[in-house]
């Protein structure tokens, strides 16, 4: 009896070991990335590979995930274990999946081409696609390749993909921000009277986050190589409690953000094969408010697509094994890319 529990042991032992993909840590030098303001062009890499990907000759599609602001690559090390499990219980075939680190010095990169701060978007769609390419046995057409990320990394998977429907066919973005000027983003709210007051990074009050982004907003899509001590500029400012707003520095914002960014791409949004972005219901109202903007913006244009909202907050329910990556994300990637 004991030697036919031994034998179950290790089998089951075997059979879960059969089951696990592996994180690849790796770096990337970028010229894209070369830049005038001390940015790193260097970046890491986690790169998950599938439980099968080292006893197969097999080529597999590539799913390019976006991390949110303030996070990086190592993001991957949160929900490597729900990927094995989606693969085991077939809710998508075996694939790679990549998380480059954009955390930059104000905190993200946005995924914007900045003359002064990099070309993050090069970076993602071309640096990034010619390396997994190269290193990693993957299927090197747009058909097979899809992005997807959360929050920041929402907005930049569909604004990636609204400019490089050659590159990425598929786009599913969890619970995207900067989509539009609203709320906590926009003038009259607290954060442009705050930020009018600061001169320095260390001016900023630890508690007001909106002020970080606004700043990583303007850097990467605004900015200033001659404007210290922030190097970049501003759409909206106060003067004591008078609103002044530079419609240049709006329209450069505008131009960056998706709400306002479809009847110049339209033609792109047509050629992708899928389209799908989610919002927690209870995520806030600026994200509530620009997702159905977005979504309502695609449907007047004749762009089909999938729009859900759910119940949730903007961080809750997403990476865990009964959560949106699992059970929505790759489903959707299962039925729209393409496998050998």
């Amino acid at each position: 009896m004991k030697r036919i529990f031994l034998l179950f042991f290790i089998c089951s032992n075997l059979i879960t070991a059969q089951d696990k993909g592996t994180i690849v840590y790796d770096s990337i030098y970028a010229p894209s990335l070369e830049n005038k303001m001390g940015e790193n062009p260097k970046r890491a890499l986690a790169v998950y590979l599938p439980p099968d990907y080292k006893n197969s000759k097999k080529s597999y599609p590539v799913i390019y995930f976006l991390h949110g602001f303030t996070a990086n690559h190592k993001v991957l090390n949160e929900f490597y274990q729900v990927l094995d499990h989606a693969i085991k219980q077939k809710k998508i075939k075996p694939f790679i999946m990549v998380v480059s680190d954009q955390k930059t010095s104000y905190l993200g990169s946005f995924y914007s081409n900045s003359d002064d701060f990099g070309h993050w978007e090069d970076f993602t769609t071309f640096d990034l696609v010619r390396y997994m390419d190269s290193k990693f046995r993957t299927i090197p057409k747009a058909e097979s390749r899809g992005i997807t990320g959360h929050s920041m990394g929402g907005y930049g998977a569909l604004k990636i993909a609204m400019h490089h429907p050659e590159v990425f066919t598929s786009v599913y973005a969890i619970s995207p921000g900067a989509l539009d000027v609203v709320r906590e983003y926009g003038p009259n709210s607290d954060t442009f009277k705050v930020l009018s007051t600061y001169n320095s990074y260390e001016d900023i009050k630890p508690d007001h986050y909106f002020s970080y982004v606004m700043l990583a907003f303007a850097k990467s899509w605004s900015s200033n190589p001659n404007n210290p001590p922030f190097y970049c500029d501003m759409p909206f400012e106060y003067k004591g409690e008078t609103l002044i707003v530079h419609k240049e520095i709006l329209r450069k914002w505008q131009q960056n953000m998706p709400v306002y960014m479809l009847e110049d791409n339209l033609e792109n949004l047509q050629k992708l094969k899928a389209i799908k972005l989610d919002w927690g219901r209870n995520a806030g109202l600026r994200f509530t408010q620009q997702c159905k903007m977005f979504s309502q913006r695609l449907e007047n244009l004749g762009i089909r697509h999938f729009a859900e909202e759910y119940i949730g907050t903007h961080v809750s329910g997403i990476y865990s094994i009964d959560g949106r990556i699992p059970n929505a994300v790759l489903p959707f990637f299962n039925d729209y890319l393409e496998f050998n």
